[in-house]
């Protein structure tokens, strides 16, 4: 009897030290973290699948070519497509067109010929081979149902080693990808928060010169090395170095405020919402439009229009893109300084030593 009461008294000990040690390392701080940890997976396959799994055109930029009373007819045409995938416009004329599109104004054009049953279909599949392919599957439908017949012609097609149109998307998120790491890496070896002003400015300038070399090294790898991309290898390199430095601004000004936590607000902009926004896989007007609404404000989806532009657009339409990279960057900046000035400013003065 003893015996068992022994054994009995031993698995009870054991079991209240075991859960003693889960207590210890189960902290309500690492709790909260391993929620943080599940909210951040829901909410990834949330918006990836969100944004991702039924894309369709809507309200696509589009411009129509044609005699006066033509056009009228064929713009309300257009504009009585179920689902209103094109949100058309009447446009002077085929070089005009082809400028508009240039200037990324338009995503195609319909070059009417009304002195004979074939018309032409302008696009540009630089700026997503999907959404082009869609408007020539659209058109032609169209077109069809009168009769005519659609020649496409691809004014600023996309190169033959960039599948899909896809390059610039992983350029961006791979220099996206630097700049958060590099900061998270930062946060990890030397505390979350800045201890001070000089320290901030540190991290900073680590940053940058990080962005400079992990910026030239996407425009190398993207344009001489491997042929994905046209385009001014320096553009992109500078470009590159925007997206990185803009990522991991944000990413040590977020941690300056929020802690380690920090990170995880990081991946929630840049991954979790910036990614599937960002106009990679589906052009902006194929997105559902919470998606296509944030994508231009975001890093990434900023970074994807920028690239495409020097790509493919003879750096048009760059200014906006430019801006949003900026301001990231620059809030980056005085966020982090600001955060090393208040933790700076609670740190104890050393002890005076008395002769």
């Amino acid at each position: 009897m003893s015996k068992i009461v022994g054994a009995d008294s031993s698995r009870n000990s054991s079991r209240n030290s075991f859960l003693d040690e889960v207590k210890t390392a189960v902290t309500p701080r690492a709790f909260l973290l391993v929620l943080g940890v599940i909210a951040l997976q829901v909410l990834f396959i949330a918006s990836y699948v969100g944004a991702l799994h039924a894309p369709k055109p809507s309200d696509v930029p589009f411009g129509v070519t044609a005699p006066p009373a033509v056009a009228e007819r064929t713009v309300a045409r257009l504009e009585r497509l179920p689902g209103a995938p094109l949100d058309p416009r009447t446009v002077t004329d085929e070089a005009n067109a082809r400028k508009q599109i240039m200037d990324r104004e338009i995503d195609g054009a319909l070059v009417v010929n009304p002195a004979g049953q074939a018309d032409t279909l302008l696009v540009a599949s630089g700026g997503g081979t999907l959404l082009a392919t869609t408007l020539q599957s659209l058109v032609t439908e169209v077109e069809a149902a009168d009769g005519r017949q659609v020649r496409t012609v691809d004014v600023a097609p996309a190169a033959g080693q960039d599948f899909d149109g896809l390059s610039p998307f992983y350029l961006v998120v791979g220099w996206c990808v630097g700049g958060y790491l590099c900061a998270s890496i930062l946060a990890i070896s030397a505390g979350a928060r800045p201890a001070n002003p000089r320290r901030a400015a540190i991290r900073l300038i680590v940053m940058a010169l990080v962005a400079i070399v992990g910026g030239l090294g996407g425009a190398v790898v993207v344009g001489p090395v491997l042929d994905a991309l046209p385009g001014s290898v320096t553009a992109l390199w500078a470009l590159g170095a925007l997206v990185t430095f803009a990522v991991g601004a944000a990413t040590l000004a977020l941690q300056g405020v929020f802690g380690i936590v920090g990170i995880g607000l990081a991946i929630l902009l840049v991954v979790i919402a910036g990614n599937p926004s960002a106009g990679g896989a589906f052009p902006p007007p194929m997105l559902p439009p919470f998606w296509e609404a944030i994508g231009p404000a975001l890093p990434p989806g900023a970074g994807v229009w920028a690239a495409r532009s020097i790509a493919y657009f003879d750096d048009n339409a760059l200014t906006g893109a430019l801006l949003v990279l900026s301001a990231w960057a620059l809030a980056g900046i005085v966020i982090t300084m600001a955060a090393g000035l208040r933790h700076g400013r609670r740190e104890p003065e050393p002890p005076v030593r008395t002769p």
